[in-house]
């Protein structure tokens, strides 16, 4: 099972060449790709500061693709204490982190920091 980090959704929703193709062959192979409440929070800022289009019903939408929404616990946000090399990081990718950690997922991102965690969980979404 995978989450797709923000970037990774929206190279998917866009069938954007930058999802890599084993990136492509682990979503089509999961039985489950999940997206987080934590990526439609971040993609809606964004689209409210106009730094891109996002539909205003995102998450249904997601939904009505088969995309899993992952709810955010407050386990999920204690979570990112077992991350303390990311504290001046992201507040989005530290939560995806936690949450995938926390819900055994795979997480599927092109942020270098979190690649460069040497964590087993965490793919490339590039590749």
């Amino acid at each position: 099972m995978l989450l797709l980090d923000s970037q990774a959704l929206l190279w998917l929703l866009d069938d954007n060449p930058r999802l890599g193709s084993r990136a492509r062959q682990a979503i089509t192979s999961a039985q489950g790709v999940h997206v987080s409440a934590a990526s439609v929070w971040e993609l809606t800022i964004k689209s409210m500061l106009g730094k891109l289009s996002v539909p205003a019903d995102l998450s249904r939408r997601l939904s009505a693709q088969g995309l899993v929404l992952l709810s955010i616990t407050a386990e999920h946000a204690e979570a990112i204490r077992n991350f303390p090399e990311l504290v001046r990081h992201d507040p989005f990718g530290r939560l995806l982190v936690a949450q995938a950690a926390q819900a055994g997922l795979r997480l599927l991102t092109a942020d270098q920091i979190l690649l460069g965690l040497g964590r087993d969980f965490i793919i490339d979404a590039t590749r």
